[in-house]
């Protein structure tokens, strides 16, 4: 048989293929998952009035010492080209930048930073901090807020509840970095005095 007479059968198993595998699986794939995960097949966006605020899988960096801080990211928390640093354990660099974190968190709260606060993920957009991390974060945002002892206390509460129910046999208590500073800015129990005139 020549090359010529099996030229088309391979052709058009390409092109079926690239149907099914390049068309109606990711179609299925999708339409099967916004049926019965719609949030998170719609990114899990974080919505407020119609407004989106963020995505429940995405951390963000918050600079201002009113908010929670989330994990470091190895590419500034961009969204395209998102990864690790890639750095070995041995690396100088690594061991340079988990010190000048550590010394920092020292500097800022007064404590030993969790290890998950010296290491960035392996995204780089890693929403979840840990219990540890934002408990240590407690008192300087609560400061930063003008919160009063009462209203500190129940959001130390608050931080802890919701930790508990992102607990599992195989995790340690999570907690969502974006929804939790969300909750600062949503939650009437911890608006702080400037908050309440700007409401009124």
């Amino acid at each position: 048989m020549s090359i010529l007479k099996r030229v088309p059968t391979p052709i058009a198993f390409l092109f079926w293929m690239t149907l099914a595998t390049g068309l109606a699986y990711p179609l299925a794939v999708t339409g099967i998952a916004s049926l019965l995960f719609p949030a998170r097949a719609g990114a899990s966006l974080i919505l407020v009035r119609g407004e989106v605020r963020g995505s429940r899988l995405l951390a963000q960096d918050f600079h201002s010492g009113r908010y929670f801080r989330p994990r470091p990211s190895a590419t500034g928390y961009t969204y395209v080209g998102s990864g690790a640093s890639n750095l070995a354990p041995t690396s100088a660099a690594l061991g340079a930048a988990v010190k000048d974190r550590a010394e920092a968190w020292r500097q800022a709260y007064g404590s030993e930073a969790p290890q998950d606060m010296l290491h960035s993920s392996g995204s780089g957009l890693d929403p979840d901090i840990s219990l540890e991390a934002a408990l240590d974060q407690l008192d300087s945002v609560c400061a930063a807020r003008a919160l009063t002892p009462a209203q500190s206390e129940a959001l130390g509460g608050q931080i802890r509840k919701e930790a508990a129910g992102r607990t599992s046999a195989i995790s340690s208590p999570r907690l969502n970095v974006v929804e939790l500073n969300l909750l600062l800015e949503t939650d009437p129990r911890f608006a702080s005095p400037s908050q309440e005139g700007e409401r009124q």
